[in-house]
């Protein structure tokens, strides 16, 4: 089985990106938010877990999303691996997945990450709000937190598992196709 993750800041094509990796690679896509909408709309334990915690006003805590994954990991046999998108976003959240991975002699596969300079991360997101009519995306105050809570939250991690020999960067800023290609060329040889 193998298990990516896939980073990269806001604007830098993670959506488009994993919908063609999953498809080439018979992956199953795991992105967190719809992760807990599928446990919760399945009425599982975690997912009704989940919902009274939402519904309290209060956050997920690792513990229940990791449960969620280690499920779907144990449950989904019909692909050749797993894509993971917002997850993990701490040294916490990896350690927990390089523990639950190990319960199965597995181990992470690689990061791919999708990176973009700053300045293109604003162009894309002002480009999408406007297009999607995105208003959370609009304002430059929102831009700019969402920019620093990705460096603040990634960067630890992009050292964690490039100490782990796991880490791979992919330049971003070519067409759809270039960085496609570049991602490919990078997963064919896993």
């Amino acid at each position: 089985m193998k298990y990516y993750i896939l980073f990269g800041p806001p604007g830098a094509g993670k959506g488009t990106q994993a919908t063609a990796m999953v498809e080439k690679y018979n992956l199953r896509h795991i992105s967190t938010g719809a992760l807990l909408r599928e446990e919760i709309a399945a009425g599982t334990e975690l997912g009704l877990k989940a919902k009274a915690l939402i519904d309290a006003g209060a956050l997920v805590p690792d513990e229940v999303v990791e449960g969620m994954i280690e499920n779907l990991f144990k449950t989904v046999k019909d692909v050749d691996g797993f894509l993971l998108d917002g997850f993990p976003r701490t040294i916490a959240q990896a350690e927990a997945l390089d523990r639950i991975l190990a319960l199965g002699d597995e181990e992470v596969t690689s990061v791919v990450s999708i990176m973009i300079p700053d300045e293109m991360i604003k162009e894309r997101i002002r480009h999408r709000a406007a297009i999607e009519g995105r208003a959370d995306d609009a304002s430059e105050e929102t831009i700019n937190n969402r920019i620093k809570t990705y460096h603040d939250k990634t960067e630890p991690l992009i050292d964690f598992y490039r100490k782990a020999g796991k880490y791979a960067e992919i330049n971003g800023t070519g067409s759809i196709e270039e960085v496609r290609d570049a991602i490919f060329t990078l997963m064919d040889k896993f």
